[in-house]
């Protein structure tokens, strides 16, 4: 019987809490990011959607940041 019990808290135990995704399901919602992860945005429950660099876009051209029209 207490055999039954230890397997049944070590399957409930292994199985942990799902990590929420975001960034179209490449990122992991987490309070820490990863060394090789990058912080882009927030995830709904206030955590760093922790994605691999290579998914994130990276800003080409120039912008007009002054607002001059010349």
């Amino acid at each position: 019987m207490k055999l039954l019990l230890v397997l049944t808290l070590t399957l409930l135990l292994a199985q942990g809490t799902p990590a929420m995704k975001c960034w179209g399901k490449l990122g992991k919602c987490r309070v820490t990011c990863k060394k090789n992860e990058v912080f882009y945005i927030l995830c709904s429950d206030e955590a760093k959607c922790c994605v691999n660099p290579k998914f994130v876009p990276v800003k080409t051209g120039s912008s007009n940041i002054t607002g001059s029209l010349g």
